[in-house]
């Protein structure tokens, strides 16, 4: 395992002995990568290290099958997406479909739920009242994207558009927001279904940062 890892056999041996003083995060992400370790593998073997876990280099561009399952299965009862850490919309079941704005559309950003924000009108206006809030957030969150994906050319790009074209981006973003609420509740004014009313939870796939939002409808809906 030490040739895997570019680690000398010595220093090696003394891992394994517990003789060794506390590694890098450079000896840590070359042990990584020479056991070929799984997500929470790596990040174990980090916090075990006294060090943070790496952040994913990109979001997975695949959602795992079983979850497009479970999307399937909730179609007659509610609507389900998932979006990735960049905020791009991965895949959504029927009532979803039914329920949302189209997402495909022309642009390399036409499925980013924060460009649809600002670029567009569709949400706004499915969101009726509750429009200023979700600006807010779709800011905000674009915030923590970038943060966690620095150096991600799609999403500075996407800054960059937004800025220079989108005033009320430029208004929103300016407040230097950081919201991380998982949780809200949200009415929407269809033009088939009428107003409705869901509370919206959030949950997070680590391992590929990907993000399930379930609309559960409300009794008062």
């Amino acid at each position: 395992m030490a040739d895997l890892t570019g680690i000398s056999v010595e220093y090696y041996t003394r891992l394994e002995q517990g003789k060794a003083p506390r590694p890098s995060r450079e000896i840590l992400t070359a042990l990584a990568q020479g056991f070929a370790l799984t997500g929470p593998e790596r990040g174990h073997l980090f916090r075990l290290g006294g060090e943070s876990p790496p952040e994913l280099p990109t979001p997975g561009s695949v959602v795992r099958p079983g979850l497009l399952r479970m999307l399937e299965g909730l179609d007659e009862t509610m609507p389900v997406t998932v979006h990735d850490g960049r905020l791009d919309l991965l895949a959504r079941n029927k009532r979803a479909a039914e329920l949302l704005p189209p997402a495909d559309g022309t642009g390399p950003f036409a499925r980013n739920l924060a460009y649809q924000a600002f670029a567009t009108t569709v949400l706004t206006d499915l969101l009726g009242d509750s429009a200023e809030q979700f600006l807010r957030v779709a800011a905000a969150e674009l915030r923590t994207a970038l943060s966690r994906y620095p150096e991600d050319d799609y999403l500075r790009s996407m800054l960059a558009e937004l800025t220079a074209t989108s005033p009320v981006f430029r208004d929103y973003w300016e407040r230097g927001e950081v919201i991380a609420s998982r949780s809200a509740t949200k009415q929407l004014h269809h033009s088939t279904y009428g107003r409705v009313s869901f509370d919206i939870e959030l949950l997070h796939d680590p391992d590929r940062d990907h993000w399930v939002m379930l609309y559960t409808p409300r009794d008062d809906a």
